[in-house]
């Protein structure tokens, strides 16, 4: 009876060993380790770019939120937003 549950015991530790290299051959850790290196070392390098793709389009929103809120004030009659001018021409 020992003998036995100590050979089932041994049986589940071999096949547990089993499953544990094929994982390990399907997902190999070093590699993906290596691959996240790599991953990172490329936005590390590409940092820089990205930053200034940003600041463009922030820069590029701002001159249209600014294009917009000129429109708005030239078209408003309340004198706090400069829009006397034009009504006064009409």
């Amino acid at each position: 009876m020992f003998q036995d549950a100590l050979m089932t015991n041994l049986q589940k530790i071999v096949n547990f060993f089993g499953y544990l290299v094929s994982y390990f051959k399907r997902h190999n850790p070093l590699l993906e380790f290596g691959n996240q290196i790599m991953a990172m070392v490329k936005d590390y390098l590409t940092m820089n770019r990205k930053l200034k793709m940003a600041k463009y389009r922030v820069n590029y929103q701002m001159y249209k939120l600014n294009q917009m809120e000129q429109l708005i004030a030239e078209n408003n009659e309340h004198v706090f937003l400069r829009g006397n001018k034009l009504n006064l021409q009409r």
